[in-house]
């Protein structure tokens, strides 16, 4: 029992790293850079792998991690706006998944297409009240445009990645049953 949690433990961190380090990968493209939403892969990753548990701590931890070393993103309102809808991502992922039946590509899709939906209706909420206790709105086109359009480039890459990543992860037998 002691070893699963430790498997689980380094896993977890493995994927906060991860979310520390790739943005400086993609940040070195500067049109899409952002777009790519970098944070998000690992976090799913480790709501898939590690439980909703862990994958909600490294969602909520990771982006206020990176910018109290980075400076990047912003910690307001962008990197506390970021920690809630990550925490939502890594929750809702491991909890549909968890929950599902079908634990292959089929239910990956379900699980992550459930958790991408999730994390932007708490990113849209978050902004809200952040950018409200400023006195600031934001609007229904920020959010579409926060939420969906600057962001089909990382919803592409996560579609493809992420059931990807499972399935290699499924074939060399590297998790739980």
């Amino acid at each position: 029992m002691k070893s699963k949690k430790t498997k689980k433990l380094a896993y977890a961190a493995l994927f906060l790293a991860l979310c520390l380090v790739l943005p400086l990968l993609t940040g070195q493209i500067p049109q899409i850079g952002s777009m790519l939403l970098p944070m998000h892969i690992p976090v799913l990753l480790c709501g898939l792998v590690c439980g909703w548990q862990y994958g909600a701590a490294v969602g909520f931890v990771a982006p206020l991690l990176r910018s109290l070393l980075f400076t990047m993103p912003k910690l307001y309102p962008v990197a506390i706006a970021m920690a809630f809808e990550l925490l939502t991502y890594g929750l809702v992922i491991g909890l549909v998944y968890r929950r599902l039946a079908q634990k292959g590509t089929v239910g990956v899709y379900a699980a992550l297409l459930t958790a991408m939906a999730a994390g932007r209706l708490v990113w849209g909420a978050a902004e809200v009240v952040l950018l409200g206790l400023n006195g600031n709105a934001f609007t229904a086109q920020a959010f579409l445009a926060g939420a969906l359009l600057n962001a089909v480039p990382g919803i592409i890459v996560q579609l493809i990645l992420i059931p990807a990543v499972m399935a290699a992860l499924q074939k060399a037998n590297a998790l739980e049953k």
